[in-house]
């Protein structure tokens, strides 16, 4: 006997199909890095016309995946929140390494940006890391803090005392690249934006890719122990 449908469940195959359209896919994954693009790149990036792309954009709009804002003649959009990233990132785990890899996959596979906290091979150690110096502890799907991880992440310069009070404190988010854990939420997106503070970390262009200076690898090794 087929099972009957509850109010409770969750029909996510219309996000699916929404997220499964390759022109649709390649617009959000652009999205990714947290900032906002106007709908003539988000086209380029697609390799669509700008026709095109405005009526993938309305339905990412209807499915509440992204938003926009206008300002004067120009509209910007952005993914709507954290979970729509973290669901592309899953996403992405699933699917097939690419049978040849380039320069520019290499880059993003090194450090990049999922949406506002650091992912790929440096996010991972940097989780490993701080699980490894007693910094975070591992609890099921989350990073705890620990008491010399307060003291710690307080003299490099983070408000701890804040962060801690947010909803979403670390979750562990899944890299697609790695296949192992990085650090999201709060504390994940308050790290990244200090290391992009100290110059540790710098945006490279058309690319959520991030690139480790010299002073950020001599930084990296002096305060967190990670070796390049």
């Amino acid at each position: 006997m087929l099972l009957e449908r509850t109010a409770l469940e969750a029909d996510f195959s219309k996000v699916a199909a929404l997220i499964g359209e390759p022109a649709r896919a390649a617009m959000l994954t652009a999205l990714m890095d947290g900032l906002s693009l106007p709908a003539g790149e988000l086209a380029q990036l697609a390799g669509i016309s700008p026709q095109t792309a405005s009526a993938h954009l309305q339905k990412l709009l209807e499915g509440q995946l992204l938003i926009v804002e206008s300002h004067g003649r120009h509209r910007y959009y952005r993914l709507s929140g954290t979970a729509v990233a973290a669901a592309l990132e899953a996403l992405m785990v699933l699917a097939p390494a690419p049978k040849v890899r380039v320069t520019r996959d290499d880059a993003l596979a090194a450090a990049r940006t999922c949406y506002d906290h650091l992912a790929g091979k440096l996010g991972v150690q940097l989780a490993q890391g701080l699980v490894d110096g007693g910094w975070l502890e591992l609890n099921g799907r989350v990073y705890g803090l620990t008491t010399l991880g307060y003291a710690k992440l307080g003299a490099f310069g983070l408000d701890v005392a804040q962060i801690v009070l947010k909803p979403r404190f670390a979750p562990t988010c899944l890299d697609w690249t790695e296949r192992r854990h990085h650090i999201g939420g709060a504390l994940g997106q308050s790290l990244t934006a200090r290391f992009l503070e100290l110059g540790w970390l710098v945006r490279t262009s058309q690319s959520r890719a991030l690139r480790t200076t010299e002073l950020g690898r001599r930084g990296f090794e002096r305060e967190f122990g990670l070796r390049f």
